[in-house]
């Protein structure tokens, strides 16, 4: 695949890729075509305050242009979003079908709307007619099961969606087992919309593996692996200069300038310590030891204890690790020309 047309998209995952990380992330990396930004829930949307609003709102040059999301079930609700984004200069709008949390599911939100195809069919027919921007959906594959598929896809299929993210797994995995590759195989031959993939993504060798599976994929998106490894996107396009002291250089400089910019936007050390301690628990997952410094960190209560513990671990130079959960990628399990059991 020519790097020149691949598109690399940041996963939205609310209490990370927020405004602060994408703009610190854009300042130190390249890679990224754009972000789907992490959802706004449509009970917010009436009256959205300047905070909701600013974390989309591009306030950098360079910054990566961004695409609104939205959870909800309420159809009037989405089109009066629509129209104030369109003020700010949006263009699409994304609905999340795909959050696995069963606090989100059991109000028939997110995943939990994929198993009532006919309340999906409902909304889209009334926020296609009447949003002014373009509609695009990110999906898992079902609910409870890829049974559910089938129905899902003939309603996505008519509707003039701009794009279809999906995320081959069911909502009750959560983020469980492998992606179900042979019906994001399926999904892409009989959907008629261009198709995003997005799921476990770790590594180039899993990105070359899957573009080698679904040529006919352009468009691909980073969530949990972009997070472990910030260098991913570069590595990806292969504009990465493979330095083991640069790379190691290069994230420091990465982390003291979002631990910057979180003190600035946080209020108080207890909050920031509490944000570092989150980016933890990506980041350990590359570096020789980080398990080791995760399991000091995560108990300490003071600031400058946790930076301190940090900084020596930097000092002591640790090796960085090729991601420990890539290379899962089995290409013979992406292609079946006959039925996909159990899908469509």
């Amino acid at each position: 695949m020519e790097m020149d047309s691949v598109m690399i998209i940041m996963a939205p995952m609310r209490g990370y890729t927020d405004r602060v990380f994408r703009e610190v992330w854009s300042r130190n990396f390249s890679g990224v075509d754009e972000a789907v930004a992490p959802f706004i829930s449509l009970q917010q949307a009436k009256d959205l305050s300047v905070k909701i609003l600013g974390d989309l709102a591009k306030k950098e040059t360079g910054s990566i242009p961004v695409v609104p999301q939205i959870l909800g079930n309420h159809p009037a609700a989405f089109i009066s979003l629509a129209c104030r984004l369109e003020d700010m200069g949006f263009r699409e709008l994304n609905w999340n079908l795909g959050c696995p949390f069963p606090m989100v599911a059991k109000k028939a939100k997110g995943s939990g709307l994929l198993c009532f195809p006919d309340r999906v069919d409902a909304f889209l027919e009334e926020v296609c007619s009447h949003s002014p921007l373009k509609v695009s959906v990110k999906i898992r594959l079902g609910r409870h099961s890829k049974d559910e598929t089938g129905a899902l896809l003939a309603v996505l299929n008519r509707y003039p969606l701009h794009r279809v993210i999906l995320h081959p797994r069911i909502g009750v995995q959560m983020y469980e087992g492998r992606p179900d590759l042979k019906a994001f195989h399926y999904f892409l031959h009989a959907s008629c919309h261009p198709l995003v993939y997005n799921g476990d993504i770790w590594s180039r060798d899993d990105f070359q593996a899957l573009s080698s599976c679904f040529s006919g994929v352009n468009s691909w998106m980073l969530g949990r692996g972009l997070l472990a490894d910030p260098f991913l996107p570069e590595r990806i396009k292969g504009i990465f200069a493979d330095k083991k002291e640069d790379e190691l250089d290069r994230f420091i400089l990465f982390y003291k300038d979002l631990e910057a910019a979180y003190q600035k936007k946080l209020s108080g050390p207890s909050h920031l310590l509490a944000r570092m301690k989150g980016w933890w628990v990506c980041f350990n997952e590359s570096f020789e030891g980080g398990d080791i410094l995760f399991k000091k960190i995560r108990k300490l209560q003071k600031l400058d204890l946790f930076q301190k513990e940090v900084q020596a671990f930097f000092d002591s130079r640790p090796a960085w690790l090729p991601s420990r959960a890539g290379g899962w990628v089995d290409p013979a399990c992406c292609i079946d020309h006959g039925r996909v059991e159990g899908c469509l």
